[in-house]
């Protein structure tokens, strides 16, 4: 025998002893490796691992989410996979905790982060057997450690990092959070797919549920989703998702959380979803929300950010940087930190001034009218016509038509997107003219058809336009925001950023100032075409009533029946046109506006909201309110961190004042806006003007009472897009049934703070045909009816 076969006192040759020796070496070495790994992962040496600080309070990203005035949420804020909304432990169900124990970590009230004996387990039956249905090793700490922190691995030395670092940071999760909190943790990051991110996202996603309602086969199946909520999608996969519903209650049956007859029970239910999809585009006023962010979100404007056709845009955010503290809000603001805010990620709360009823009921009015009555009619006097453009000749040329209509291709997605990739004109143009599968707008909802991209440019241009905000003249408080028939569909915002010509609800800021240079609405003038020289030449505004040509008026009648012949001569004798200018600028109107006589007619373009701004003069004792949209904001850790007040200024004198709300009620009453009372039974005293332009480009209808101020405006994409009929298009016609409609449902909602019998409260001794100057009987100046009967008048400047 071999000096090297020799055995020890133990019975070991010398060789098997040599390597027993060094394989107790290596795992020294292995051992000693991986404490000092562990101690340079734990201190941050080796890859990555968060500040104690960020430990501590982990930077969750969390949506901000909006209510409505009466406390409805309206939507969220965020962005891609965002969706995320905090809830606390104690607001969640206990089923939730229950099945997430039983199902992913039976041990985690018991361990610290690490369960050695399913890490043990995993390595034996994954690693030495290869069994892949071995179950995981993970605990629910560590999963939650990944979810906060593990960076995406680059190469193979991050990947082997990665489960160390998770160990780590598991452990450090532990020492700082308690059990109930890393539960917490755990449901707010998971995310379950379809905007589904956090559990008071996924409760009410899939459930329409808070998470403290949801029974226990709900919480299970959102449970076993964790697993891999792609593979288990109850919108796709039922029947795997039922079954993997199941394995949580045979787990729980063996946490002692479930009997067996229980587990048995459950496990026959099919899986019954309440789907409510979560979609920027979904929920109530969405033109609010998408005006809401773009104002909260916007930097100071530069005027080489805006194309040169747009310098109304420019103006309009930079006057609202300067003197709207909601504009911009995100870039004039600090976090304690020092850091921006940033809605798609901090977690606010958003608290609006919307009324999610008067809401629903503005929807529901722009939608009823349009969709029921408008739309068919308009689609009934174009029937026969290859275009929703005029044919009227005089209006629009053929040539201009097609130039507009080229113009609307050219401005077009699918346009940009071809001409980016290359292609030529021609080529351009046999794409727009090869029909392709898209869906349409409808007002019974979208409809997926074969069309070519120009017969479907022109088939939305068919669609008329609408806009509708109803403010609270007291305090600005925008109470209901609508920009358009729908939001999926047509994008642009006909309330806030879109601007029409005003017409005859100009007529108001007129008389108002007539009435400020002491006249009353009893004088009179001569019912007859005024000729007024601009510049070297007449100008005659035309007049589509006939009532009482060649009569002396008085002021109320003529703003009754919205007599264009009586405004251009308070314009030409009383009242100059740069008095109305520098009225309408102090009522927050920051439209370009000439100085000229046919002004008195409404040619400027102005939007909705700032017209209900400005008519707030009319229901607020001469006080104008600029719109708020938002009462107040709070940080994520409950903080108010910003509340907005109402911002007011007097414009109108009380003798004004008192005077045009008496002409402005009889507009109602006996005027071009008796609908409101013949059609739509409303007994409220209620003021309003409407307004119609050229060729019933616009229509539009202001009403007012003492608490609320709304405004409407109906009109086709262009202009150049609307009713031949005089009947169908005028302001009574397009505009006025849409604020009959709401105003109508506003006051049977009894449950609403609004009642049909609150009045406007003149003084005791007011006469509004008393004047410093002049003082005329009721009788002998008219009381505002005209001898032929109520007639509805087209405003046509």
């Amino acid at each position: 025998m071999s000096v090297k076969d020799k055995k020890t006192k133990k019975g070991v040759s010398r060789s098997e002893a040599f390597i027993i020796k060094w394989m107790w070496r290596t795992l020294g070495i292995v051992v000693a490796f991986a404490f000092l790994m562990f101690v340079l992962i734990y201190n941050g040496i080796v890859g990555y691992m968060p500040p104690i600080e960020e430990l501590q309070n982990p930077a969750d990203q969390f949506a901000s989410t909006i209510y409505s005035a009466d406390g409805v949420e309206m939507g969220r804020y965020y962005r891609s996979k965002g969706n995320r909304v905090y809830v606390e432990f104690d607001d969640m169900t206990h089923h939730l905790s229950d099945a997430l124990i039983a199902t992913e970590d039976v041990r985690f009230e018991s361990h610290s982060g690490i369960d050695g004996r399913a890490l043990i387990r995993a390595i034996v039956k994954r690693v030495l057997l290869r069994q892949h249905a071995a179950g995981g090793g993970s605990t629910i700490t560590q999963q939650l450690a990944k979810q906060l922190y593990s960076p995406k691995s680059g190469n193979i030395f991050e990947r082997a990092l990665q489960k160390p670092i998770e160990w780590v940071i598991a452990m450090k999760l532990e020492r700082y959070y308690t059990k109930a909190e890393i539960i917490k943790m755990y449901f707010n990051q998971f995310d379950f797919l379809n905007n589904a991110v956090g559990i008071k996202s996924a409760a009410f996603v899939y459930f329409g549920k808070d998470p403290s309602n949801l029974n226990i086969q709900e919480s299970a199946m959102l449970v076993g989703m964790c697993k891999n909520p792609s593979y288990y999608n109850p919108l796709r996969h039922e029947e795997r998702t039922r079954e993997r519903r199941n394995v949580v209650f045979a787990q729980m049956v063996k946490a002692g959380k479930l009997t067996q007859a229980e587990c048995d029970s459950l496990k026959l239910l099919p899986i019954e979803l309440s789907y409510h999809r979560v979609d920027h585009n979904d929920g109530i006023a969405p033109y609010f929300r998408e005006e809401l962010r773009r104002m909260m979100t916007a930097t100071k404007p530069k005027r080489d950010d805006y194309p040169e056709w747009n310098e109304q845009a420019y103006i309009d955010d930079l006057d609202a940087w300067e003197k709207n503290p909601l504009f911009g809000w995100c870039e004039k603001n600090r976090k304690p930190n020092g850091d921006k805010y940033d809605i798609y990620a901090d977690g606010l709360k958003i608290y609006t001034t919307i009324d999610s009823r008067l809401q629903t009921y503005a929807e529901k009015a722009v939608r009823s009218h349009m969709g029921g009555k408008l739309q068919p009619d308009f689609v009934r006097e174009r029937r026969g016509y290859k275009n929703p453009y005029t044919n009227n000749t005089e209006e629009l040329s053929s040539k201009a038509k097609q130039n507009i209509i080229r113009r609307a291709v050219k401005q077009s997605e699918r346009y940009r997107v071809l001409k980016n990739a290359g292609l030529s004109e021609e080529e351009i143009n046999k794409n727009f003219a090869t029909p392709v599968e898209m869906n349409l707008f409808t007002y019974s909802g979208g409809v997926d058809t074969l069309m070519s991209p120009m017969d479907s440019i022109l088939y939305t241009k068919t669609f008329l336009r609408c806009g509708m905000v109803s403010m609270d003249p007291t305090n600005g408080y925008v109470k209901a925001y609508v920009g358009g028939p729908d939001f999926r569909y047509f994008k642009y915002d006909m309330a806030g950023r879109g601007r029409r010509q005003i017409g005859s609800t100009i007529k108001p800021f007129l008389y108002s100032l007539a009435m400020e240079h002491d006249l009353t609405p009893c004088d009179r003038f001569l019912n007859a075409q005024p000729t007024i020289m601009v510049n070297g030449k007449p100008w005659q505004p035309r007049n589509s009533g006939h009532g009482r040509i060649g009569e002396m008026v008085d002021l109320r009648w003529a703003l009754t029946y919205s007599n264009n012949w009586i405004s251009a001569r308070l314009m030409d004798e009383i009242v100059s046109p740069q008095e109305l200018v520098r009225m309408l600028q102090s009522c927050g109107i920051t439209s370009k506006i000439d100085a000229v006589p046919s002004l008195c007619l409404g040619p400027c373009e102005v939007s909705i909201k700032e017209l209900v701004s400005a008519y707030t003069i009319f229901a607020n004792k001469g006080m104008r309110s600029a719109p708020i949209m938002v009462t107040h904001i709070v940080d994520n850790q409950g903080n108010v961190v910003a509340e907005f007040n109402p911002q007011q200024e007097e414009l109108l004198s009380e003798d004004a004042y008192y005077k045009m709300v008496s002409m402005l009620l009889n507009v109602v009453d006996a005027g071009t806006g008796t609908r409101i009372r013949n059609v739509y039974n409303i007994k409220a005293e209620m003021g309003g003007k409407t307004g119609t332009t050229n060729y019933n480009s616009d229509g539009w209808f202001m009403g007012f009472t003492p608490e609320l101020v709304t405004g409407v405006w109906v009109g086709g994409d262009e202009r150049y897009i609307h009713f031949n009929s005089m009947a169908l298009g005028q302001g009574a016609a397009m505009a006025l049934p849409i604020y009959g409609l709401y105003m109508r449902d506003v006051y049977r909602d009894s449950a609403l703070p609004y009642s049909e019998s609150v009045k406007f409260k003149f003084p005791d001794d007011f006469n509004a045909c008393y004047s410093d100057l002049v003082s005329y009987d009721l009788g002998e100046g008219g009381n505002g009816d005209d001898d032929s009967g109520p007639e509805l008048v087209e405003e046509i400047f």
